[in-house]
């Protein structure tokens, strides 16, 4: 009798261990340099500070930071598939466009890339992020302006986009949280990088979760 029922307990003991370990809700970071770290230590850069944060506040996530440094709008659209299928976030936080800008990628072009990167994140079933950028004045006033719109137009045209303010607001004026290069800013800049993001992106996570109960 007693082998019979060591299995039964060994079965019940896994059961309740695989429901203890369900898996933790994914956020996906699509970004470039800035949220790829570029100049910083491992660790260092505001999504990093992100996980850390979301566990702080009680709301463990599994932050998947697929940025990398020289990124674009175009390089992104080519990313997004393979990494929504493989890590099916449930928010998407997009943070793409200050390469197109510095290239002075055609504005057309540069709205349908992002038009188009909104759309993948939510047929996949996740909800986007958009974090703004900005361009230079002496890039002219009317692609600043229009730069700038394509951005504050996504919320009309995908009502389930939400936007954050410009991260670098507070940042990229101010020498001593930019690096050497005068485009990257420090480790000291990632906290408050993380502070403009970070009310949109919680209300977004808890709102995904509360869908998916």
């Amino acid at each position: 009798m007693a082998s019979r029922i060591v299995p039964l307990v060994a079965g019940l003991v896994w059961c309740l261990s695989s429901t203890a370990a369900a898996p933790l809700p994914v956020l996906l970071v699509l970004g470039d340099s800035l949220s790829a770290g570029y100049g910083l230590k491992q660790g260092e850069a505001w999504p990093d500070l992100l996980r850390r944060k979301l566990e702080s506040v009680g709301h463990p996530c599994d932050v998947v930071n697929a940025s990398i440094s020289g990124e674009t709008t175009r390089g992104g659209l080519v990313r997004l598939p393979a990494l929504l299928e493989e890590h099916r976030p449930s928010v998407v936080v997009i943070e793409l466009g200050a390469n197109d800008g510095l290239r002075g990628l055609p504005l057309d072009e540069f709205a349908g890339n992002m038009h188009q990167l909104v759309e993948a994140v939510i047929e996949a079933g996740a909800a986007p992020v958009v974090v703004p950028m900005q361009v230079p004045p002496n890039y002219g006033r009317a692609y600043a302006t229009g730069f700038a719109d394509v951005y504050a137009g996504l919320p009309e045209r995908f009502p389930p986009v939400s936007l954050t303010p410009f991260f670098l607001k507070d940042v990229v004026l101010d020498p001593a949280l930019m690096q050497a290069d005068g485009l990257h800013p420090t480790a000291a800049a990632q906290p408050r990088m993380l502070e403009s993001v970070w009310p949109v992106i919680e209300s977004k996570l808890r709102a995904a979760g509360e869908s998916q109960q």
